[in-house]
């Protein structure tokens, strides 16, 4: 028998799949013209949707621009994912100054992810908790990348690869922020590429830098 796509199954899996088609008409638009200045009306205009029906999947647009930020790690996720392997050190550390070009592409994901970094800091908040996640797995997946390094030999074997991957990422988010604040004029592919440099002159065996 064929199945009944306007069953339950069949209409929560055309629900998650407008959802889905939300997510990223809004991560488009967002990246391109910003948070501020995309009404949800665009929105859902690019969906083929009214604004109504888009707000029957997000109650507002600070719960869509929760679901775009979730969007973005998990591209982030998938994009070091697809890395050649295996991944050497120093290529770990080059990867970090690529991922900045490819945060460049999408400016206006940059201004939301500083956005919503600063109601991260409420314990109580959806922000709070996806941002946890997110710091907790991308140390995680560095350091283990870092870790691959270390056992070719190409980093020192006193190297504290969790340490770095915390350091790496939290002066590629704080540079973030400055580039925000900047208007955009802060050379942020370069200031992430000093800073990596700088990292991988302590870390390798023979003091090379990227």
């Amino acid at each position: 028998m064929t199945r009944n796509n306007r069953g339950p199954r069949g209409s929560y899996a055309v629900g998650l799949a407008r959802r889905a088609k939300i997510v990223e008409a809004a991560a488009l638009r967002f990246a391109q013209e910003g948070y501020h200045r995309t009404p949800l009306t665009l929105i859902a205009q690019d969906v083929g949707i009214t604004e109504g029906g888009l707000l029957h999947h997000f109650r507002s647009k600070k719960h869509l621009l929760l679901a775009v930020m979730e969007h973005r790690f998990v591209s982030e996720e998938e994009w070091w994912s697809r890395l050649p392997e295996p991944m050497t050190g120093l290529g770990t550390l080059r990867a970090m100054v690529a991922a900045t070009e490819r945060h460049l592409t999408e400016p206006g994901l940059i201004e939301l992810f500083v956005l919503i970094s600063a109601e991260a800091a409420d314990a109580d908040s959806a922000a709070h908790t996806l941002f946890a996640a997110r710091y907790e797995r991308a140390i995680d997946e560095l350091a283990e990348q870092l870790r691959r390094g270390v056992d070719d030999g190409s980093l020192r074997a006193d190297t504290d690869c969790k340490a770095v991957a915390r350091e790496c990422i939290a002066v590629s988010d704080g540079l973030q922020l400055q580039w925000v604040i900047s208007g955009g004029t802060l050379d942020l592919v370069e200031a992430v590429r000093l800073h990596t440099d700088r990292i991988a002159r302590t870390i390798t065996p023979d003091g090379t830098g990227l």
